[in-house]
């Protein structure tokens, strides 16, 4: 690998299905402070509540949900830019909960964000050559000037932006375009795992399509591995390759993409799926609806048994009581719901 070019990933063997990323029982709480000078705990937030998913090399991971149900907080817990409360984030073979602030340091080379908002993310002072060249400024990777140069070039061109664009500064360039700078900023250091937090969601529908395909290529050039988070699911369904569908904390669902959006098992990822518009009236109005009432419960105080099971309309008293646990069944699909026991 040089410092001026980007190698191309070695295509993987068809069906190879090694792990990079396996996270364990996360859990991300936070806590309720009260008092002035002398302050104590007096509750704590459950924001991420026992999640456990697996990532291959390669593949595309949604994370879907309603606001407030942990997704951009396990993704910031999966690069410890959020403490874990408890679990384990096993990264290319590495317990990265264990490691220290230095060891996560030179870790965090092969783990990279990109984030919501494309304006805020880019600091409004700086040259876009510096804002893609600060990880290699701050690994020590800058040292030679002329391949410095070459390569912020080569990141650009990799994003779709011409190498004269480094001269400019972010609100020179377009809320497509500037997420094409966060993207290749995050490609700088050659990581393995990008997570995505809601990349496209502040742009404009037209521009979507162009940045998710900027991903598509990138994953498929150099073999990375993305945690998607998003609430649109039709931006989720074309990206994916597998969905986790998270409510209050937890994960209820995953599955792959074709399954579960052809057969979504769990109540909740019904009802997320029905609140979809179909463009045909005809079918709009003869398919099926999951409703689902009432608010989202405080995660301050998260219901007992399933979650769900104040909005779900097919709750029984064992739901109220007894938390279902996230298991495969005899169908090969993964779901927490005692109404498809394994």
């Amino acid at each position: 690998m040089t410092d001026t070019a980007i190698a191309t990933a070695p295509t993987a063997p068809a069906g190879q299905t090694a792990e990079i990323l396996r996270v364990q029982d996360l859990k991300v709480h936070f806590p309720v402070m009260k008092g002035v000078i002398i302050q104590k705990q007096v509750a704590k937030v459950h924001a991420v509540d026992g999640v456990s998913f697996s990532l291959r090399r390669g593949e595309t991971l949604g994370l879907v949900g309603e606001s407030g149900c942990g997704k951009s907080t396990t993704g910031l817990a999966v690069l410890r830019m959020l403490e874990p409360t408890a679990g384990s984030i096993v990264f290319e073979g590495t317990d990265i909960t264990r490691l220290s602030r230095d060891q996560m340091r030179a870790m965090r080379r092969r783990m990279q964000m990109v984030y919501q908002d494309p304006y805020g993310s880019l600091n409004p002072r700086m040259r876009v050559r510096d804002i893609i060249g600060e990880p290699l400024q701050v690994h020590g990777l800058d040292t030679d000037r002329a391949a410095y140069r070459e390569r912020i070039a080569a990141l650009l061109a990799m994003v779709g932006l011409l190498p004269d664009m480094a001269e400019r500064y972010p609100h020179e360039f377009s809320g497509g375009q500037r997420q094409r700078i966060g993207i290749a900023r995050a490609l700088a250091l050659e990581p393995g795992l990008i997570v995505c937090d809601e990349p496209v969601s502040a742009l404009d529908v037209s521009i979507q399509a162009q940045v998710v395909n900027v991903f598509m290529d990138l994953q498929e050039r150099l073999g990375l591995s993305y945690i998607f988070v998003a609430h649109d699911l039709a931006v989720v369904r074309h990206i994916s390759d597998r969905i986790a569908v998270m409510y209050l904390g937890k994960i209820v669902e995953v599955a792959s993409r074709d399954d579960l959006y052809r057969e979504p098992l769990h109540p909740y990822t019904q009802a997320l799926l029905a609140a979809i518009p179909v463009a045909d009236a005809a079918v709009e109005a003869r398919r099926e609806r999951l409703v689902v009432t009432g608010e989202v419960p405080s995660a301050l105080s998260p219901p007992g048994g399933c979650r769900f099971h104040t909005r779900c309309p097919h709750a029984t008293e064992r739901c109220r009581t007894e938390e279902p646990p996230l298991v495969g069944n005899a169908a090969g699909r993964t779901v927490a719901c005692h109404l498809h026991p394994a």
